[in-house]
């Protein structure tokens, strides 16, 4: 394959030496993929970002596994290889990887779907990378330059395995900064873009994604799931969609035959493609907007006695860090108020959230307990997690959920 540029990077990789203490070798061993600054005991004096950590046991010596050292983290070596098994990081290393990653999506490959995630970060051996397909389109998206010296090998690989037509790199704002590269936000790094807004489909369901400027990679794919089964029980039915984006729930509902569909999010903009990924399918129900806050847009909807059949509740992470966490839940606890407010007689109410540092158990808890506070009957039919391509490895990679609750009256 040809590349668009040249892959020479400042940074030339070397093999370190590492010996950590008893906790971060015991969390080597049960194959956790980060070792942290503070369990290192001793490393080479130069060791750099994009080096290769080979890390030993500290009796015997032997190789228990392989990282990259990442010198601008806390979580300075991000594992690759748990070493079971013996490893040469090349190039056959990381397409073996990358084969690996995609014989889990196969499942889901036999759907009416050509949007996937096929590498999730340290979930899939790779901290620190996200890889997601959209139809013709892979787009990369580097959080760290630990990567930069094997950029060429994974692009490679990750061509050959999704068959891509068109690689966009994104980069994260450290990366951006970074002066041991020449790449840029967005670069076409393989193959040529027509259009940066790039049609895919989400189990026979039309979107459209902007892979240069759209949050993350472009899109959020790890619903998938949730939004098929919202799409396919909101048929003859009203919806709203609170925290919609780019209409990921409300696209579903009305693809599958809601009656009325209303999409509230903060940004115009992301309203603005919601209605467009609407209009890419045919559908009969209306679809409204509504632009605010979503705390105070759903009071105003309270206050005006409306009521759907089917109510999501998808908010961005209310915990970015570990001292936001009671904030988090007290925002939750809100929203579940005033879901069940907006929620019908015999209606669903789906609430989600993907704070990682708010555990599943205590999102459902939370829920329960509140639910529980209004006085109505219900039910909870469902709690799920990731779609097939966002498999989780390690406790900190799981961190979306999502709750059913159907009243009874």
């Amino acid at each position: 394959m040809a590349f668009n540029r040249s892959f020479s990077v400042e940074i030339k990789p070397k093999n370190l030496a590492v010996k950590l203490n008893a906790k971060g070798e015991q969390s080597v061993v049960k194959g956790h993929p980060w070792v942290f600054s503070n369990s290192i005991v001793k490393i080479n004096d130069d060791a750099k970002t994009g080096d290769l950590a080979i890390v030993f046991s500290k009796n015997k010596n032997k190789v228990i596994g392989i990282g990259l050292y990442d010198a601008k983290s806390p979580i300075c070596i991000k594992m690759i290889h748990n070493a079971q098994t013996k490893a040469v990081i090349n190039h056959e290393f990381f397409q073996q990887k990358i084969e690996t990653a995609n014989q889990k999506r196969e499942e889901l490959l036999e759907t009416k779907t050509n949007s996937y995630r096929l590498l999730f970060g340290e979930n899939d051996g790779f901290p620190g990378l996200i890889a997601d397909v959209y139809d013709t389109v892979l787009v990369v998206k580097l959080y760290s330059e630990i990567w930069l010296p094997y950029l060429e090998w994974i692009l490679e690989s990750l061509q050959e395995t999704s068959n891509a037509e068109t690689i966009v790199l994104r980069l994260s704002r450290q990366l951006e900064n970074s002066t041991h590269h020449t790449f840029t936000d967005g670069e076409v790094v393989y193959g040529t873009l027509d259009n940066e807004v790039v049609k895919f489909v989400e189990h026979g369901v039309h979107f459209s994604a902007n892979v240069l400027k759209g949050h993350k990679t472009g899109y959020f794919l790890d619903h998938r799931d949730n939004r098929r089964r919202v799409g396919e029980w909101s048929k003859g039915k009203t919806m709203l969609d609170v925290f919609s984006y780019a209409g990921g729930f409300s696209v579903h509902a009305l693809a599958n035959g809601a009656t009325e569909v209303t999409s509230l999010d903060i940004s115009k903009q992301a309203l603005d493609v919601a209605r467009e990924n609407g209009k890419l399918n045919d559908y009969s129900g209306v679809h409204t907007t509504i632009s605010g806050d979503a705390f105070v847009e759903m009071e105003n909807l309270i206050k005006q006695k409306k009521t759907f059949d089917v109510v999501v509740i998808d908010p961005p992470s209310f915990a970015k860090q570990q001292s936001e966490i009671e904030l988090a839940k007290k925002k939750y606890k809100q929203l579940a108020e005033l879901g069940e407010k907006l929620t019908a007689k015999q209606g669903l109410l789906v609430l989600a959230s993907c704070s990682s540092r708010v555990t599943g158990q205590s999102f459902f808890d939370l829920n329960q307990n509140v639910l529980n506070a209004q006085g109505r009957l219900f039910e909870t039919l469902l709690k799920t997690k990731h779609d097939i391509d966002h498999p989780v490895t390690f406790p900190e990679g799981a961190y979306l959920k999502c709750g059913y609750y159907r009243f009874l009256e």
